[in-house]
Order: C-alpha cells, then structure tokens, then sequence
C-alpha cells in the first residue's frame, strides 16, 4: 500500500491533467507486474495522501476532477493564487503589443509617428500599455518638428525576455533564416495537423490584424 500511494502521488503531481484511478492502477501493474490494484485501491491511497496534507497542514489536496484526479491548493489560499495568476496574465502581450514592442526595440529611440509608420496603425494605445507594463519608457525627444517624444526599451524588458543587453536580440537576417528553416517549417506543419478544428481555428484567428484596443 505504500508503494501504491507513493506511485499514486508522484503520477498526479507529474501528470498536467487530470488522471484517472484506472490509469494509475494501469501504470503501476505495468511496471510492477502487480495485476491485483484496482480503482478502488488507487482511491485509498488518494484519501490516505489527503490525511497526510491536512496532518501536515500542507496547501494542496488531492481532488477528483474530470474523472480522474489532481492536485489543488486548499481555498483558504486562493486570493494569494489568484493574485499570483493575475500578475502573471498582466505580463502576457497581445500582438499588437508585441509588434509595437518589437518596433522599439529595433529601432529605439523612437518616436510614435515613427511606429505608426511601420506599424501603419495608431499605435498610442499599444504605447501606453507598454508603458504601464515597464516594458518601455522616454527616453528623449526628438528632434523633428513638434519635438515629439523617444521611446526605447527598459531593464524589466530585457530581464523578461532573457536578454543580457539589446546586441543580445536576434538580427533580422537571424529570424528570416529561422523563419525558412525547413526543420521550423516542419514542425510548424506537424504541429497544425496535429491541432484540432477549434485550436486551428484559434490560431487562424490570433493571426489576423488585431485592432489596437483588444
């Protein structure tokens, strides 16, 4: 039985969805040669594992769900998940941040007019949110009429991106040969015909032009 609880917790702790007692029972008579665990077994070690979180005043229990089972903190820490969660979706970027984004960077110091330019939509909405999120900041102003203001990247953007300093981006050439690699080719296209209808669908989506306030 300890052998079983102790298989049981590492498979749904590695597992990223939920895993059913059938399966756990499955793969432990796989590799143990043990035929006589069950469903019913796998789900006293489950209880078994959960006496001992709550003993030990662990965060996390073991809960069924979806028909199988996997690990979820306890409610009495969830506003401090959430928060953690919430932070965390705040630093995602939307494409249309990301091309902005990327403007700059290659291009800083620069001005709004200038992004507008290459990106060929009023970028203000996108300038203003790269602001709020660190990723850029003023720099300057140029020097053109209307003195308008410089924009380059930020520390926080170079930590976020894994990059030493700006000779660390990838140059352009570097991305073109990337982009017709066949080997990227390739499993750019085993990764699609491996997408079902909906996640096709999404990315089709994700791809056309965004309007700057999504």
């Amino acid at each position: 039985m300890e052998s079983l609880t102790r298989v049981t917790e590492a498979l749904i702790f590695a597992a990223d969805e939920p895993v059913a007692g059938t399966a756990i029972a499955a793969t432990y008579a796989e590799v143990t040669g043990n035929d006589e665990v069950d469903a019913a077994a796998v789900e006293e070690a489950v209880a078994a594992l959960n006496g001992a979180y709550a003993e030990e005043g662990r965060v996390f229990r073991i809960q069924a769900w979806a028909g199988g089972f996997r690990m979820a903190t306890v409610r009495e820490v969830a506003p401090f998940v959430r928060a953690l969660v919430a932070a965390e979706e705040e630093r995602r970027l939307s494409r249309s941040l990301m091309e902005t984004l990327a403007v700059i960077a290659y291009k800083q110091p620069v001005s709004k007019p200038e992004v507008d330019f290459v990106r060929g939509v009023d970028a203000d909405y996108a300038l203003k949110k790269l602001l709020e999120k660190k990723f850029v900041t003023v720099v300057g102003r140029s020097d053109a009429i209307g003195r308008p203001l410089l924009y380059g990247t930020t520390d926080f953007f170079l930590e976020q991106f894994g990059l030493n300093d700006l000779d660390e981006l990838p140059r352009p050439r570097e991305i073109e040969q990337l982009l017709n690699d066949p080997a990227f080719v390739h499993e750019r296209t085993e990764l699609l015909v491996n997408l079902d209808p909906d996640q096709r669908e999404a990315l089709r989506t994700d791809a056309e032009p965004a309007t700057e306030h999504e």
